[in-house]
């Protein structure tokens, strides 16, 4: 047999295995569960890979296991969604040690928006943040690679690298007046949980970082610490906070809402819907409560920023969120790569859609350029003028 020839063999025999022939056996069928529709013609891809395999010049390149990875990348990039992709079992292995583990980087969260890649929050304490990258700052290259077409996931595979090592990020902010390079020193990276000061006495500040599974843990230690003090205002911060669990969004807003309030409706796209509600004791449900949300509150902070503000009346005080309102579900496949795919998107409870839209603030404060450089936060301090008065 050619080599030619076994190369073939060998990619009919991945095209089956990735389409995935299963079957149920019952005592009288036998049932497909992933067989490709009838009507699906794959003439042209065979089309096209006999040649490529019969012109391509350099044939020791001629690697089916990556044209299969990257025919699977095709069909979910042909979606336009860009948190459906393919994930290659090294990817794949990436993305599951993320939201709750220890990792090397530059420590941000990114996301796509028109196109262009660009920061969603700068994680606290971090390389990222003490570069002074911001919430909205557009990413144009990482070293000497375009983000124009790069997925998330590759930009994130391009950012990410051994601890010491440096990346040099081109961005652009609007404030300035031509885009700069910033080098950035990879660290490990440990995601923190949130901050509970105490501010005059009478208001808890508790500021959440990131929706991780240890946030419910700390939160409800906060809770007691807050509960046992005079307190009983809240000003919540969820600036730059970019999401993270959905459970951990759901178990926090318990501490808010009364058991059985609506948390968030995930839309399936299809007239399905499902409601996520409260299921806890509500100890905060009589609490003044000022929640301070901007351009970096993503995901699971739009969540219960939303289901506060549905459920209870509360203000949300700084800049609009980022939109992030969408869920990803992960699919395994064989071989150890997998298909993240966006399943449905999440309403608040009264209705509204957050994907590409986000909340808008009730009383909205900027942030300038000079704030920043001056250390001044006249977002938090209306927070705390607001609810005083409450």
């Amino acid at each position: 047999m050619s080599y030619f020839k076994k190369r073939e063999t060998k990619l009919t025999v991945l095209i089956l295995v990735v389409f995935g022939f299963g079957f149920y056996l019952g005592q009288t069928q036998v049932v497909c569960e992933v067989c490709p529709p009838q009507d699906l013609d794959f003439s042209l891809f065979w089309e096209a890979y006999h040649k490529l395999q019969d012109k391509f010049v350099d044939k020791e390149k001629f690697d089916t296991d990556e044209m299969i990875y990257g025919a699977i990348a095709g069909m979910a990039g042909s979606l336009g969604d860009p948190y459906t992709v393919f994930l290659s079992p090294e990817d794949t292995k990436k993305f599951t040690d993320d939201v709750d583990g220890v990792f090397e980087g530059v420590g941000m969260e990114i996301d796509i928006r028109k196109g262009q890649l660009m920061v969603v929050a700068p994680i606290e304490g971090t390389p990222a943040q003490r570069a002074g990258l911001q919430a909205g700052d557009k990413i144009m290259k990482v070293d000497d690679t375009s983000t124009i077409d790069l997925t998330i996931d590759e930009a994130v595979s391009l950012i990410r690298g051994p601890r010491g090592t440096e990346v040099v990020l081109t961005v652009y902010r609007e404030d300035w007046e031509e885009i700069k390079e910033i080098g950035i020193i990879r660290a490990v990276i440990e995601i923190p949980s949130l901050k509970l000061e105490f501010k005059e006495d009478d208001v808890a500040y508790l500021r959440l970082y990131q929706f991780s599974g240890i946030a419910a843990f700390d939160f409800r230690q906060a809770v007691f610490e807050i509960l046992d003090s005079p307190a009983r205002k809240i000003i919540l911060d969820l600036r730059n906070n970019p999401g993270g669990y959905l459970e951990v969004s759901q178990d926090i807003a318990g501490w808010f809402l009364e058991r059985g309030e609506i948390v968030v409706v995930e839309d399936f796209g299809n007239g399905e819907e499902r409601e996520y509600k409260s299921e806890g004791t509500g100890s905060f449900s009589d609490y003044d409560i000022v929640v301070l949300i901007n351009q970096g509150s993503a995901s699971a902070s739009e969540i219960l920023a939303g289901a506060l503000r549905d459920n209870l009346g509360v203000l949300l005080v700084g800049e609009k969120s980022f939109g992030k309102g969408s869920v990803q579900q992960l699919e395994k496949l064989r071989g150890g790569s997998s298909l993240k795919i966006t399943v449905a998107k999440w309403l608040t409870p009264n209705g509204h859609l957050i994907t590409d839209i986000g909340l808008e603030p009730d009383i909205e404060v900027e942030m300038t350029q000079e704030d920043y450089n001056e250390n001044r936060d006249p977002q938090l301090n209306k927070a705390i003028e607001i609810i005083k008065n409450l």
